[in-house]
């Protein structure tokens, strides 16, 4: 049964992540439409396949979204981990601001490189071509088992809707995103 509400049974998805010597509670949303959702994808893969597969593997999943995920957006890729935990990062990546890269240097690289990539297929805003076919690629990662290499692609359409709010102890609330 869905009664087409968008809520109800296990929704919405909710995350609690407890985080030492944090002193403030943090809400993060992020709204996302069935355009972008829809083109969500995810892959074992085994360490011998390489960064050259995985790198395929996302710019591919991209091309082959094509005009459904309204573009350009934010594309958000999960290395590592699980199977449920990459999927997590890699929606949790296009929750990172615009222009900000990962903290690992080989990772931000990858970034670039992917975001350079996709923006060269041609497929542009809302696919009617174009130079600009994505806003940027974030990407989180996990450590994961040594026989495994999980990898997924989230899509954010080009609103990028998503806010955040800070709960502090002396009832203090921040927003943003």
């Amino acid at each position: 049964m869905n009664p087409q509400t968008s809520v109800g049974k296990n929704l919405p998805v909710l995350y609690i992540d407890f985080i030492k010597n944090v002193e403030y509670m943090e809400i993060l949303m992020i709204p996302k439409g069935s355009g972008s959702e829809n083109m969500s994808t995810m892959k074992m893969f085994i360490p011998a396949d390489g960064v050259k597969a995985v790198k395929k593997f996302i710019l591919d999943t991209f091309i082959a979204s094509g005009a459904n995920p309204c573009p350009p957006g934010i594309i958000g890729v999960g290395l590592g981990g699980t199977a449920d935990l990459v999927m997590r990062l890699a929606k949790e990546a296009i929750a990172r601001p615009l222009g900000q890269r990962n903290e690992d240097p080989e990772i931000a690289k990858m970034e670039e490189e992917l975001e350079e990539a996709i923006n060269a297929t041609g497929i542009g805003p809302m696919g009617l071509g174009g130079d600009v076919s994505t806003l940027g690629v974030h990407i989180e990662m996990a450590y994961t088992h040594i026989t495994q290499n999980p990898v997924a692609v989230n899509t954010q359409c080009w609103p990028a809707r998503r806010a955040r709010a800070r709960i502090y102890p002396d009832g203090r609330i921040e927003y943003g995103y």
